[in-house]
């Protein structure tokens, strides 16, 4: 007779990393090793929704949601996660919030779904969340991964705000979308609402950031 096959061999656990208390990584990575200061990453998204400040929140909220929800899960599934196909499988929890996130807006904000356009789809390959997901949930329990995808999105929005707040008065004359009155002798500048303003924005973000570490 032939004989039978061996049976596969269970996947194989996570090394685990040094213990992280939740408040460490949550707060490291608010300022300490920021997303977009310190790591470059979600610079896409930084260009191109902080022309507007309601737009940007949003945007930051979906974010916030996506990397704190993704990490949690793939931190509670990361010793039955074969380590061959971690990233499919990681890209496959990030989608799932998603497009949670997507049917929302769809339903209940149309008009800003139709503004921020394809990026928040763009979600599921934003390096942020897929960088959480590998470098840290994969290593680390379900809570300190759930604070430190908080952190991590936190981080990335108080820079994605902090350029909106300052891109939409200049180049519109308003914040969230409500006329300034201040401003109502104000030239608008056009070059702030698009792109390559993002771009210098950034740069003198993280001039300053540099200087002051």
């Amino acid at each position: 007779m032939r004989a039978s096959a061996a049976p596969s061999p269970p996947p194989e656990p996570m090394s685990a990393q040094p213990s992280v208390t939740s408040l460490a990584a949550f707060r490291r990575m608010l300022w300490a090793e920021n997303p977009v200061l310190v790591q470059i990453l979600g610079i896409c998204s930084a260009l191109a929704v902080t022309n507007l400040v309601k737009n940007t929140f949003i945007m930051c909220l979906g974010l916030i949601f996506t990397t704190a929800m993704s990490s949690f899960t793939v931190s509670l599934l990361r010793d039955r996660i074969p380590r061959r196909v971690r990233m499919m499988i990681q890209l496959l929890v990030i989608a799932s919030y998603v497009i949670v996130i997507q049917t929302l807006l769809d339903a209940f904000a149309p008009a800003v779904a139709r503004q921020l356009g394809p990026y928040v789809g763009l979600i599921i390959t934003n390096c942020i969340v897929m960088g959480r997901a590998e470098a840290f949930a994969m290593g680390n329990r379900p809570v300190p991964a759930f604070w430190d995808g908080c952190g991590a999105g936190l981080g990335y929005s108080g820079v994605l705000l902090l350029l909106a707040a300052v891109r939409e008065p200049l180049g519109m004359g308003t914040f969230c979308g409500v006329p300034l009155g201040f401003m109502a002798h104000w030239t608008r500048c056009s070059l702030m609402v698009v792109a390559p303003a993002g771009f210098f924005g950034l740069a003198a973000l993280l001039w300053i950031a540099r200087s002051r570490r």
